[in-house]
């Protein structure tokens, strides 16, 4: 799943980032108001993490135009500001949970799963192609009932090529959902993690599970 994080604060940011994608989160970080709602129409996102206080543009007006946009991207505002009237203004304005600063991270986290829990009503939590199964919330994957042992970014590719099964996925559309919007697109790194994850996934040769569409990209496919 891909997490936005806004935040100014570049400390708290790189902890934030770190953090999310030790627990197998794709995340972007935006360091002010006018980039960060850039990113979040992009509409890209399972959750945007989002600092009120912004340097060009304030969270609330981020998350009143989001929400104008009929984006429903789960928000949570992470702030230094704690007052009843602040966390009213918030989530009158449309975020889904609001937690002050200074923050305890195992908080943070369990507040995470719970908004992309309950945003799970349109995405499916276990995800199945054949005997391949992926569980999004304990992060684990079975084929065959044998466990198979991913990395975090093998994982998130895995994952975002289930979750468009019988579509073909773009090298170029990989890369801007597992890595941060300024990756170099140039890169073959897509192709390498893609190996890396059928010889992990393929129990014996020639069950090629994820299947390269010559000039396309990539492809899971399940009648």
């Amino acid at each position: 799943m891909k997490i936005l994080v806004v935040e100014d604060e570049k400390k708290v940011a790189s902890f934030i980032k770190k953090g999310l994608e030790e627990e197998y989160y794709t995340v972007d970080v935006a360091y002010d108001g006018k980039e960060g709602l850039r990113l979040a129409l992009s509409d890209e996102y399972d959750l945007i993490v989002l600092d009120l206080m912004l340097p060009f543009k304030d969270g609330i007006s981020i998350l009143r135009e989001i929400r104008n946009e009929k984006i429903s991207t789960p928000v949570l505002i992470l702030t230094a500001r704690s007052s009843v009237t602040d966390k009213v203004t918030g989530l009158d304005a449309g975020a889904d949970d609001y937690l002050a600063k200074p923050f305890s991270f195992e908080e943070f986290l369990a507040r995470v799963r719970a908004l992309l829990r309950r945003h799970s009503n349109e995405k499916k939590n276990i995800l199945r192609a054949g005997d391949l199964i992926l569980d999004t919330q304990t992060h684990k994957v079975f084929r065959n009932n044998i466990e198979i042992i991913l990395t975090p970014k093998e994982f998130a590719i895995l994952e975002y090529l289930m979750r468009n099964k019988n579509k073909v996925v773009s090298r170029i559309k990989l890369i801007e959902h597992i890595y941060e919007y300024n990756f170099d697109p140039g890169t073959n790194i897509i192709d390498v993690y893609i190996n890396k994850i059928r010889n992990k996934i393929n129990l014996s040769k020639g069950e090629q599970i994820i299947k390269t569409i010559k000039g396309a990209g990539y492809l899971i496919q399940d009648d």
